[in-house]
């Protein structure tokens, strides 16, 4: 007489693997989403993983109520498909949690993919990164900001929060140049927000530090990782993983002033990086360069933990390349490794040098 077991299939007492889900929060104007889906469901199949959830944005919610909806669901890994804003409004949601923000790279900027190195026109390779990528914990920027009416509010950022030239910038753009030339529509609004030779008086306080600075400049930028469009390397020791914030005060003096920061954000930042990364930054030599390139008077660099600054008048502000309107003061703080962010899982190719050692041995 046979027992139970013996008689039941090999793997009834087996336990039933749980799939993984993932979801995509999309921009619907950024993406063509026929292609997006068959793109991200060949690669959902291929890693076994559950059907994949789709969020639709909207003009009243960027995607933070989407990413909440997608958590509540149980997704594990939460896609990003639009420009800076949808992934702001995602990895806000994201950050803290247990899961992963991923990028669908559909914008003008896609800072955050650029200065993680991600790239930025392979669909195939960002979808497999969804499933088949693995973590990497980077810095979360958390920002309270101050209205001139007095109401207060929070957001966060991956990239860069300032006031002065770069909101103006963004203020300033055309909407209607940005749909045809994408992030080239910044360079006619710079050239047009530089004329405006206002500066601005502030108050500020880094970190622990029991005395208030006192300032005048035409932009402050708080950067949790350094590069801009087009390459532009305008915070050249900033990481996106070290823990604290790189701010750069702009304070020129007439046109070649503004000249002589568009040579150094443009040119030199990305050489002067190199150059602290090599042997040569230990030197004598080294040292005096560098040294003399942070005392540069147009361009003040500071890093910190916490960043508090107060203005004498209201101005305008953004966020990640979206302008958020006029406040009169805000305070930066930086939340260390507190969101994982899906890279490429690179295989290592076997060196030609064991290749060719096992071929002799044949």
């Amino acid at each position: 007489m046979s027992t139970p077991s013996e008689t039941a299939p090999a793997d009834q007492d087996a336990l039933p693997t749980e799939q993984r889900t993932a979801a995509v929060v999309y921009n619907p104007v950024k993406v063509h989403l026929p292609t997006l889906k068959r793109t991200v469901d060949k690669h959902q199949q291929e890693a076994g993983w559950a059907e994949t959830l789709w969020f639709e944005t909207t003009e009243e919610d960027p995607g933070g109520g989407m990413a909440r909806a997608a958590l509540d669901a149980g997704a594990e890994v939460i896609a990003a498909a639009g420009g800076d804003g949808t992934v702001r409004a995602v990895a806000e949601v994201v950050h803290g949690s247990d899961a992963s923000l991923a990028l669908l790279p559909s914008g003008t900027g896609n800072l955050l993919a650029r200065n993680m190195k991600l790239p930025l026109d392979d669909l195939a390779g960002s979808a497999r990164t969804i499933f088949a990528g693995h973590d990497r914990s980077i810095d979360f920027g958390l920002i309270g900001v101050e209205r001139p009416d007095g109401r207060r509010d929070k957001f966060g950022f991956l990239v860069m929060a300032g006031l002065g030239l770069d909101a103006r910038m963004l203020a300033n753009t055309r909407p209607e140049l940005k749909k045809r030339v994408g992030w080239l529509a910044y360079l006619d609004s710079l050239f047009r927000s530089v004329r405006d030779t206002d500066g601005f008086e502030f108050r500020y306080r880094l970190d622990e530090s029991a005395r208030n600075g006192s300032v005048r400049a035409h932009s402050v930028i708080v950067g949790n990782c350094g590069m801009l469009q087009a390459n532009a390397m305008l915070l050249p020791d900033a990481e996106i993983d070290d823990g604290v914030f790189d701010i750069v005060v702009m304070r020129p003096r007439g046109f070649f002033g503004w000249v002589r920061i568009g040579a150094r954000v443009f040119w030199e930042n990305a050489i002067l990086r190199w150059f602290r990364r090599s042997a040569l930054s230990d030197t004598l030599i080294g040292r005096r360069i560098t040294t003399a390139a942070k005392q540069e008077r147009p361009l003040r660099y500071m890093r910190g933990e916490e960043f508090t600054l107060r203005l004498e008048k209201p101005d305008e502000f953004e966020i990640d390349g979206d302008p958020v309107g006029e406040i009169v003061a805000f305070r930066a703080r930086i939340d260390p490794g507190s969101l994982n962010v899906k890279v490429p899982t690179v295989t290592p190719r076997p060196s030609r040098v064991r290749g060719r050692a096992r071929a002799a041995k044949r």
